[in-house]
């Protein structure tokens, strides 16, 4: 950990007032201390400055902590959005 990356993410335009949440991962090594929600948070936060009222994201349903991350977030489930082969679960979340 020391010196190393634990987590990424990304914000990503998709169209006015509506962002992409890219990328989120959290290193094996910090998985339960929160990281990824205060990622998440962060995401959001940086999304609202950019003058976005609405984030969208999707995951693998491989991903069971992520999906429940996203759900506890606010999160909702929605009919696909994007044609990523790996994605099998497509969520938002109005942030303004």
């Amino acid at each position: 950990m020391d010196g190393e990356p634990v987590a990424s993410g990304a914000v990503k335009p998709v169209c006015p007032g509506v962002g992409s949440l890219k990328r989120m991962w959290v290193a094996d090594t910090v998985r339960g201390l929160g990281i990824g929600r205060r990622m998440l948070a962060a995401l959001e936060a940086q999304a609202r400055e950019l003058g976005m009222t609405m984030v969208q994201l999707e995951t693998n349903q491989t991903l069971r902590e992520a999906i429940h991350l996203y759900r506890s977030a606010g999160f909702r489930e929605v009919a696909r959005f994007s044609s990523d082969p790996y994605a099998h679960h497509w969520f938002e979340k109005r942030i303004g």
